[in-house]
């Protein structure tokens, strides 16, 4: 839990500049029509839309910063908690929203657009006020598809092509055999010249779905199977709350074992780091612990030994958080890979970052790079957000 903070709190940064406060703190949603719809590997129904919330923060100076992540549930009763207070008394702000979260839903998008503001008020990028490690990570192509088998050696080789050096792959088919074909074709397809990396998607279910997870005996059965073909991380393969079975498998087999993408409690990486159940750790700072809370828990999770690398699948400015915090808080040394969720033709750069004018691309060598423009630097696609413009936030 974040430590308990009260009024009179030094802010983590000075202003150099006239102090302002929050004035206002605008929320909109908005739906993204996607053509052909997204056949998600998690979900059972092909995705129609793609929906996003948008969080800005306005100073008294007419400054603005911009969050996007969760949809912000429950947040209306708390806006007053904010109203007023200085943007850049970052610890204060971030123990409220942990604190909101007990009560309400996740507001840590709201986070995102304080750190937003907070960088474009004292003219320096997110990724500096982070620490300043670097400014930029190398990509792996985060695949989101059950797709046969030749479309996913393609899908390999236009990454490989792109020169992006890891590409993750979705386990979850009907059979196990034909998770294992797959990957085998890709493996043979790229040789080495590619990272492959696991999804196995056992840490948490969508509300529907109730299948009970794997356990650990046919997780490590599927271990064995992914240590032959030089896989780089095992990536949720039990449930969440399976400390016991995490270690256990960590400690039985050599592929790295990830999770925690959904783990929303401080304490719980704690426990699990104290516990070896990780050797890769991804919470997702516009979903879980924030953006200040992550920047901490990273720097713990690398003096472990182990790597932080985030979930990101969201839209652009989620990434593009992310890629900020991780950055400047560890650098490549502590995070060897961000998440670039990359499946054509239904999941492309343009249609993950619509609400930006320019999607977030990797170079010819994978990297993703940050600017030095102020705060998170991106810029809103202000016609196409009015145009998406929605009173809901579905899939459908």
């Amino acid at each position: 839990m974040t430590a308990p903070l009260n009024d009179e709190r030094t802010p983590l940064f000075s202003d150099p500049g006239q102090a302002s406060h929050i004035a206002r703190i605008e929320i909109s949603h908005h739906q993204f029509e996607l053509d052909p719809p997204f056949p998600a590997a998690w979900d059972s129904q092909p995705r129609r839309q793609f929906p996003a919330t948008l969080v800005r923060v306005i100073d008294s100076e007419g400054r603005e910063g911009v969050g996007s992540g969760d949809v912000m549930y429950g947040f209306d009763d708390f806006r007053h908690l904010f109203i007023g207070k200085d943007p850049l008394d970052l610890e204060r702000h971030a123990g409220v929203i942990d604190n909101i979260g007990f009560h309400a839903g996740r507001c840590w998008p709201l986070e995102v657009a304080i750190w937003d503001l907070a960088g474009k008020i004292l003219d320096t990028p997110v990724w500096r006020l982070m620490g300043g490690v670097s400014n930029r990570l190398r990509a792996y192509a985060s695949s989101g598809t059950h797709r046969p088998l030749e479309e996913v050696v393609a899908l390999a080789r236009q990454v490989q092509d792109a020169g992006i050096p890891a590409l993750k792959l979705r386990f979850g088919r009907p059979r196990l055999e034909d998770d294992l074909a797959v990957l085998g074709a890709v493996r043979q397809a790229v040789g080495h010249r590619l990272e492959l990396m696991v999804d196995c998607n056992q840490g948490w279910r969508m509300p529907w779905d109730v299948k009970t997870p794997w356990q650990y005996a046919h997780a490590l059965e599927v271990a064995r199977e992914l240590e032959r073909q030089d896989v780089y991380w095992m990536e949720e393969p039990l449930y969440r709350g399976d400390y016991a079975g995490m270690a256990k498998l960590a400690e039985e087999t050599e592929v790295r074992i990830a999770g925690g993408e959904m783990t929303r409690e401080p304490y719980e990486f704690r426990e699990m780091l104290r516990q070896g159940c990780l050797d890769v750790y991804q919470p997702d700072a516009v979903c879980s612990v924030g953006m200040l809370g992550l920047a901490r828990l990273a720097r713990e999770i690398v003096a472990a030994g182990k790597l932080f690398t985030p979930h990101t699948w969201g839209n652009g400015i989620g990434v593009i958080a992310n890629l900020h915090l991780t950055a400047g808080a560890v650098g490549p040394t502590g995070a060897p890979y961000l998440e670039y969720p990359f499946d054509p033709p239904e999941w492309t750069p343009e249609k993950r970052d619509f609400p930006l004018t320019t999607p977030l691309l990797a170079d010819g060598e994978g990297w993703l790079t940050l600017p030095e423009a102020p705060g998170l630097g991106f810029e809103l696609d202000e016609h196409r957000l009015a145009a998406t413009r929605a009173t809901q936030v579905t899939y459908q």
